[in-house]
């Protein structure tokens, strides 16, 4: 594999599983120095472990960013150990299905705080760093890419508020391209559909039963390499090449 991110840094929300550890791994492998932030250490710091045993750089940063602080904080340890950031992901989300009459409007706010909030603090915090690296480092430029879903474009039934969070997201993405790309920091949002996660594992059995696993059983579901990969495919274009949007689909077994 080309070393295409030495001496690059990255930060990475959600890092402790699924795709934001999949994003890691592979970014650490093509040479990139890696911070993992998410709320589990032991699983933060067993993935860190793998990174260095198989020769990279990892620092693993416990933290909920959902809080403004916290996400200061994740960004500031990074800084502090690599002394710059490059690349941000934001990976870190919540998808809590069901119809809008009958859901816990608890849901709704644990969602919009992930998904909406948690990518506002961190791109918040990152974004001085980001603009400073694509001045002063060797590569003039930096990234910032936003994990969706296929659900910031497509409605359906029952996916309310997740849609209205991935919206939003894509929406964010767009406005702060326009914002930063004369600045040659590069906003892109990958949208992947049917991954095999944990995501859909925190429905109840009955939203479960009812729509995410007939999706699953018709469907060639993803894995988070593949998302990872795609991750891999936009931060490492050329410095002028910019991807605004990614669709990673899974493929039908009929």
């Amino acid at each position: 594999m080309t070393a295409k991110l030495t001496g690059t840094s990255a930060l990475i929300t959600g890092a402790s599983s699924g795709i934001g550890a999949a994003t890691a791994r592979e970014l650490a492998a093509r040479g990139a120095s890696v911070a993992l932030v998410a709320r589990r250490r032991d699983r933060l710091e067993t993935l860190a472990a793998d990174i260095e045993n198989d020769g990279g750089t990892a620092l693993a940063i416990e933290a909920d960013i959902t809080d403004r602080a916290q996400a200061q904080a994740a960004v500031e340890k990074t800084i502090e150990r690599f002394g710059q950031l490059d690349i941000l992901v934001n990976n870190a989300g919540l998808m809590l299905l069901g119809p809008v009459l009958g859901a816990d409007p608890e849901d709704w706010t644990r969602m919009i705080s992930v998904n909406l909030q948690g990518l506002l603090h961190t791109t918040h915090a990152a974004l001085p760093h980001l603009l400073k690296a694509a001045e002063d480092s060797p590569r003039q430029v930096a990234d910032i890419v936003n994990i969706s879903s296929i659900a910031g474009r497509v409605a359906w039934g029952g996916y309310g508020v997740y849609n209205l969070t991935k919206f939003g997201v894509n929406g964010f993405t767009e406005s702060l391209r326009q914002e930063v790309t004369r600045r040659h920091v590069r906003v892109g949002v990958l949208e992947p559909g049917g991954v095999d996660t944990e995501l859909a594992s925190h429905n109840t059995p009955e939203i479960q039963s009812g729509m995410t696993t007939p999706f699953y059983e018709q469907t060639e579901v993803l894995a988070p390499a593949d998302i990872a990969d795609g991750v891999a495919y936009m931060v490492t274009r050329p410095r002028h090449t910019s991807i605004a949007e990614l669709w990673i689909m899974p493929t039908d077994q009929a």
